[in-house]
C-alpha cells in the first residue's frame, strides 16, 4: 500500500459529490496539512449514470457499498448513506471489521447504534468519526473531545436544527404563519417533502444525545431525550415572545442534575439579550459551558454541501496526520450509564396562552388554579374584546416544577370558560 490515505466512499449524495469536490480542489493543501497524500480510491452509489457535477473517473465503482467495505484496498471509508439501519449501519461494520477507520455524517445511525460502534471500532483498532454528524461545518465535536477536554462540562446547548431555525426566523421577521413558511422552506430546498425528522425535533435529538455523550461521558441515550418539535408555535406566541422581551428558539439543551441527565428538545424563549438568540435563518450554534472557561460559542452553517464535506474532510485530515481518539471522548467502557431525568422535573418559567370566554369572572377562576397548585404569576396580559367573544389571555410565571404546571394547565382546559387547549412554551435563562 502507498503511503497516501485511501479512501472509498459509500453515498453520492450533496454531501458525498461534495466531499469529492473538496477533496479534489483541495488535494495539495490537504497533503500539506495531513502529512500525505489523500486519494480516493473507490465509490458507490445507486445509480452509476446519474450526472452529480463531478467527474467519477479513476474510481473503482462498486453497486454495493458494503462489499465495497469488504474488499476495497482501502485505509478509510466514508458512510455518506443516512439512515440508522439498513445499508449504512452495514456499511460501518463491514468497515470496521476490515480494519478501516470509518468517517460518518450519519447522526441517525450513531444515536441510534453508536455505543455498540463505538465498542467495534475500538476493539479493532480502528476509528469512528463524526464531525459532520452535529450541526454541519461546526467543530463541535473536536471542541468537546479535545478543546475543552480539561473542562467539567456543566451545560451544553443549541441551535440545532437549521429547518426550524429558519422557519422561525421567517416567522418572525415576515409575519407569517407556519404552515406558509414551510411550504416556503420546502420549495427552497430547506425542509423535505415529508418534514416530521425536523420540525418535530428529531434531527436535533440525534444531535443532542452525540452532544450529550461528549460533554457527560456517557453512553448515547437518544431515547432520553424529551422531544417536541415547532408545529404548535403561532405566530401570535412569535409576537408575544418580542412583547416580552424574548425570541422562541428550538433549542437541544443538555445538563447533569441530581435527578440525573437532562436532555431536552423543544421550543423555547430566550431572551434578546442571549447571543443565542440572534443566530437566524437556516445556521446553527452550539454553546458549551465549562468550569473553567464558561461559554464558548460556535456558529455555522448547519448543513448542505458545503459544511458537512468540510467536516467531513476535516475528520479524514486527523486520519492523514494519524490522529485517533476515543468516539466518544473516553474508551467505549468506561462510558456511564446515566440516569434519566423526567421532563417532569424540569424547573423553569413558563409562557401560557389561554382563549377565554369574554365573560366576568373568568380571570378568577384561572388565577385561583394558578393558587391552588402554587405556581406564580409573574405577568398577564388580557387583550381587548373580540368577535369571536373569545379573548386571549397571555402570562409568564416564576419558577416552578413542571409537574406542577402540567397539573395547572389540565385543570385550566377541563374550565367551561377556556375554549381552546392551552399553550405553553418554556423560558429558558440560559445562566
Amino acid at each position: 500500500m502507498s503511503n497516501s490515505l485511501r479512501v472509498a466512499i459509500a453515498g453520492l449524495g450533496t454531501v458525498g459529490a461534495g466531499t469529492i469536490e473538496a477533496l479534489t480542489r483541495h488535494r495539495d493543501l490537504i497533503a500539506r496539512r495531513g502529512g500525505r497524500a489523500v486519494d480516493i480510491v473507490a465509490v458507490s452509489a445507486k445509480n452509476r449514470s446519474k450526472d452529480r457535477g463531478i467527474s467519477l473517473d479513476g474510481f473503482d465503482w462498486y453497486d454495493d457499498p458494503v462489499s465495497m467495505a469488504r474488499e476495497a484496498d482501502v485505509d478509510v471509508v466514508l458512510e455518506l448513506i443516512g439512515g440508522e439501519d439498513g445499508p449504512a449501519k452495514a456499511v460501518c461494520e463491514a468497515a470496521i471489521e476490515s480494519g478501516s477507520h470509518v468517517v460518518t455524517a450519519n447522526k441517525a445511525l450513531l444515536a441510534m447504534r453508536g455505543n455498540a460502534l463505538a465498542a467495534a471500532a475500538e476493539s479493532a483498532g480502528v476509528s469512528l468519526s463524526y464531525e459532520a454528524a452535529i450541526a454541519g461545518g461546526i467543530p463541535i465535536v473536536k471542541a468537546l473531545r479535545e478543546g475543552l477536554a480539561g473542562n467539567a462540562i456543566t451545560h451544553v446547548y443549541g441551535i440545532l436544527n437549521g429547518t426550524c431555525n429558519y422557519i422561525l426566523t421567517e416567522m418572525r421577521e415576515n409575519r407569517l404563519s407556519y404552515e406558509t413558511v414551510l411550504a416556503d422552506a420546502q420549495k427552497l430546498g430547506y425542509a423535505e417533502a415529508e418534514p416530521s425528522v425536523d420540525v418535530d425535533g428529531i434531527d436535533a435529538a440525534h444531535k443532542l444525545a452525540l452532544l450529550s455523550s461528549l460533554a457527560y461521558g456517557t453512553k448515547v441515550n437518544f431515547t432520553g431525550v424529551y422531544t417536541e418539535g415547532i408545529r404548535k408555535v403561532a405566530l401570535e406566541d412569535i409576537d408575544y415572545a418580542e412583547e416580552f422581551g424574548f425570541r422562541i428558539k428550538l433549542l437541544g439543551s443538555a445538563r447533569m442534575t441530581e435527578n440525573g441527565l437532562e436532555q431536552r428538545v423543544y421550543p423555547c424563549m430566550v431572551s434578546q439579550s442571549a447571543s443565542i438568540a440572534h443566530v437566524e435563518g437556516a445556521y446553527n450554534a452550539v454553546v458549551a459551558r465549562g468550569d473553567f472557561v464558561d461559554d464558548t460559542m460556535y456558529q455555522g452553517r448547519g448543513a448542505g454541501a458545503g459544511p458537512t464535506a468540510s467536516a467531513v474532510v476535516a475528520d479524514i485530515i486527523d486520519l492523514a496526520r494519524g490522529s485517533s481518539m476515543p468516539t466518544f471522548g473516553m474508551p467505549a467502557g468506561q462510558l456511564a450509564d446515566a440516569p434519566v431525568s423526567p421532563i417532569e422535573r424540569h424547573r423553569g418559567a413558563y409562557y401560557i396562552r389561554l382563549m377565554v370566554k369574554d365573560q366576568p369572572g373568568v380571570i378568577a377562576e384561572v388565577t385561583a388554579v394558578f393558587r391552588d397548585e402554587a405556581v406564580s404569576i409573574e405577568t398577564m396580559l388580557q387583550r381587548a374584546r373580540s368577535q369571536t367573544q373569545a379573548v386571549p389571555v397571555v402570562l409568564t410565571t416564576h419558577e416552578c416544577e413542571e409537574a406542577a404546571m402540567r397539573r395547572t394547565l389540565d385543570r385550566i382546559e377541563a374550565l367551561d370558560s377556556v375554549v381552546e387547549q392551552p399553550t405553553m412554551i418554556r423560558i429558558e435563562t440560559l445562566t
